[in-house]
C-alpha cells in the first residue's frame, strides 16, 4: 500500500499507524524549497517541515498559499527515513513532519515523539532515554 493510502486507512481507523510509519519512511516524499531551505512552519512549538506524496497535493498546498495555477515551486525528493533520522535532529528545535496538509482528509503528521524521531530529539524521552509520563488532561 502507497503512503497516501496508508494515511488514509490510519485516518479512516482501519490502517496500521506503525505500518504507516514505516511506509513514511521508506517513500520519497517531495519537499518545497524556500530561502535556501526545506519549506516549514512552527506550530504548537513544534517546527513541521511540509512534505508531499506527490505534485498534485504539492500543487494543491501551493494554490492555497496563493500561488498561480501553474506556477512552479522549487521542490526536492528526500526519502521520509531522511527527514526523520537525519533532518530533524539537525534542527535547533523540535521539528516533525507535515504530509500532504492541503488535503483536509489525506494529511497526516509525524511527530518528534519516541517511534518517529529518534529517540535524542524525541520530545516523550527524557535525557535518560525514558520516557516521559503524560500528565492527564494531556
Amino acid at each position: 500500500m502507497e503512503l497516501a493510502e496508508q494515511i488514509g486507512a490510519v485516518r479512516a481507523g482501519v490502517g496500521d499507524p506503525q505500518a504507516m510509519i514505516g511506509e513514511f519512511r521508506r517513500t520519497a516524499v517531495l519537499v518545497p524549497v524556500a530561502d535556501g531551505g526545506f519549506m516549514s512552519a512552527e506550530y504548537g512549538g513544534i517546527q513541521w517541515i511540509y512534505a508531499f506524496t506527490d505534485e498534485a497535493p504539492l500543487a494543491r498546498f501551493a494554490q492555497a498559499r496563493g500561488a498561480a495555477p501553474g506556477e512552479e515551486w522549487e521542490f526536492v525528493t528526500v526519502l521520509g527515513a531522511r527527514l526523520l533520522d537525519a533532518v530533524i535532529p539537525e534542527m535547533d528545535r523540535p521539528a516533525g513532519v507535515a504530509v500532504d496538509v492541503a488535503d483536509e482528509d489525506g494529511s497526516m503528521m509525524f511527530p518528534p515523539v519516541h517511534g518517529i524521531a529518534p529517540d535524542a530529539v524525541a520530545v516523550d524521552v527524557d535525557a535518560e532515554g525514558g520516557m516521559i509520563p503524560r500528565q492527564a488532561g494531556r
